[in-house]
């Protein structure tokens, strides 16, 4: 008993140490400057919570995003008539093992924690504009680079899994995901590079979506 009382101290320090070291992080800025364009491309950031992810125009400056999504991939490619796609990136086991959060279970998570080099990116063809989700403008610069950032994430061979609905797939994806680079920091990344302002690090969803006002569109 007092070697489990220890553990979960300990467990409990180093999770205080980890949410205050992200949160921390996600308050530095990167391109303190940066400013959203006055007329430009929208992108937005979506968020459940817990997972923060892209939805980006298929089609804008001069990038096409579309050949890298095909409808082919989709249960229903009749979905592929919509013009953005939702992204988000995350470790393979947990995200096709997770289809409902009811399916969560602690061992997953903490594989996952552990860190994986499979990792996947997760697909949606869906209608734009997007409501509920935080809107960013950008000019046309500030686009192609974070659809390059996004393009650069996919790796070119390996299996392709149904989603899981009619209009959503997985693909192979690069990168190491480990607790120090989550799903949420893997977007965090993507904006800087893009120039965007954003945290240094961002593990958590609100140190991305807190540097972004709500909008309904």
């Amino acid at each position: 008993m007092r070697i489990t009382g220890q553990g979960l101290l300990g467990l409990t320090l180093a999770l205080g140490v980890y949410a205050a070291a992200g949160l921390i992080g996600g308050a530095i800025p990167v391109h303190a400057d940066w400013r959203p364009a006055a007329r430009g491309i929208p992108v937005w950031i979506e968020s459940n919570g817990v997972h923060v992810g892209l939805v980006l125009p298929k089609s804008a400056a001069g990038v096409d995003l579309a050949p890298f999504a095909p409808g082919t991939d989709l249960r229903d490619p009749r979905y592929a008539a919509y013009d953005h796609l939702a992204i988000g990136w995350g470790e393979k086991d947990f995200y096709l093992g997770t289809p409902h959060w009811a399916d969560v279970r602690l061992r997953t998570i903490m594989a996952a924690a552990i860190g994986s080099d499979t990792t996947v990116l997760h697909i949606e063809h869906v209608p734009g504009p997007i409501e509920g989700a935080r809107k960013i403008m950008l000019r046309p610069d500030e686009y192609r680079r974070l659809a390059t950032f996004v393009q650069a994430t996919f790796k070119r061979d390996g299996r392709i899994f149904q989603g899981y609905d009619n209009n959503d797939a997985f693909y192979p994806a690069r990168g190491r995901y480990s607790a120090l680079r989550t799903c949420n920091s893997w977007v965090g990344e993507a904006l800087r590079h893009a120039g965007v302002r954003i945290g240094r690090w961002t593990p958590f969803p609100v140190t991305v979506t807190g540097w972004f006002p709500p909008t309904t569109a």
